[in-house]
């Protein structure tokens, strides 16, 4: 049962995203464009934080 909700689930979510490239392309650019600058802000903040911990947490 569970793994048929998925299946679906994920369907879904192809059909929208699909959906979205093609009547919107430059708003759907403008979602990926957001979405690496999180992972990138991610990546970033834990660097610092990584930094921060090998200089002895100063």
């Amino acid at each position: 049962m569970a793994v048929t909700a998925k299946k679906i689930a994920v369907y879904v979510l192809v059909v929208f995203v699909s959906y979205l490239i093609i009547t919107d392309p430059a708003k759907a650019a403008d979602y990926v464009q957001i979405g690496f600058e999180g992972i990138s802000d991610a990546a970033k903040a834990v660097g610092d934080f990584m930094t921060w911990l090998a200089n002895g947490g100063e």
